[in-house]
Order: structure tokens, then sequence, then C-alpha cells
């Protein structure tokens, strides 16, 4: 099985992490840093919005089982992608709507999801999702990883998670995991 690698970032990357995991073809979901000066950053200092780093995720997974494309489209379908450094409550850079390319044959297929999206008014307002060359991920601290599979109880777990997984359930029956 080859695997490829996606990097995104979609606000709270405890959130972006408990939807990529439902997945079926991603193997592996880690949550962490990208696109910041700042070497080997940490969560106080991220969240700081001094950085300029987002929160992220980064996923392998198997393009025979799924595409990047259809990655994306969950990606776009759980997120909101039209309010700059903001997803809900949450403000700041570190929130940011971003695609992290780590090809030239994934920043095609992201110019094409977003083409798609904006022709067919998906959103009422306009896409902001940056779209940009890999840079270093760095991966967050061992308590942010899996975050909502060890904490569903935590209030801003509970009250966000559940209705992004019940939508992804709606929208993306087939890809979700069968195991």
């Amino acid at each position: 099985m080859a695997t490829e690698v996606a990097v995104l970032g979609g606000g709270c990357f405890w959130c972006t992490e408990a939807v990529f995991a439902t997945l079926g073809g991603v193997s592996r979901v880690e949550s962490g840093y990208c696109g910041g000066e700042l070497p080997a950053p940490g969560y106080d200092q991220v969240c700081s919005g001094r950085t300029g780093h987002a929160e992220v995720v980064r996923l392998q997974f198997d393009p025979e089982q799924i595409s990047f494309a259809e990655l994306l489209l969950v990606f776009f379908a759980t997120h909101d992608p039209t309010t700059p450094d903001r997803q809900g409550h949450d403000r700041g850079s570190q929130y940011r709507s971003v695609i992290f390319c780590q090809s030239e044959a994934q920043r095609r297929v992201a110019g094409e999801v977003l083409a798609q999206l904006q022709a067919e008014a998906v959103f009422a307002a306009p896409i902001v999702t940056q779209v940009l060359t890999a840079q270093p991920f760095w991966p967050a601290e061992a308590e942010h990883q899996q975050f909502f599979a060890r904490h569903p109880e935590q209030p801003y777990c509970a009250a966000l998670i559940p209705p992004k997984l019940a939508k992804l359930g709606r929208q993306f029956p087939s890809l979700l995991r069968s195991d």
C-alpha cells in the first residue's frame, strides 16, 4: 500500500483530527503546527498568535482508497473556509483555513476543488483558504494527540465535534471507516 501525506488546517486541531480519524483509507492523523517561523513551537507559543503557525493535522492516506480531492471535500464540509483567522469562537491566525500542498499534483487538485466549490456557490461568502507550499510540520504535544477520542466529554469537544461527525456521516457515508 503506497501512502501519501496531506497537511490541512481547519481551525482547532482537536476537531479536525476527530473528523479525519473516521475516514477509511486514512491510516494516521497527527495534530501539529505548520506555517510559522519558530522551529519546534509549543502549544502556548502557537496560541499566542505570534509564531505564524496554524494548528493543522498531518494525514497519511492510501490514495487508492480515498483521493486527495475527497479529503478536501470533507475538509471544506467540516469547517468554515470563509472566515479569515477564525473558526467559531476560536480567533487568531493559528485557526486559519489552510492547505499545505505536499506536491504540485496536490496544488492542482486543491485548485480544482476550490474552483468547483466556488462555481457551485457552496458557500455564501468567498472561500479564504490559503493554498501554500509544504512547510515543516511540527507534531503537537502528546496531550493533544487523539484528544477527542480520549476526552469526548470535554465541554469544547462535546459541543463542537459531534455535529461535525454527524454532518460527515450524512454527506459522506461511503468514506467512513468500516472497522
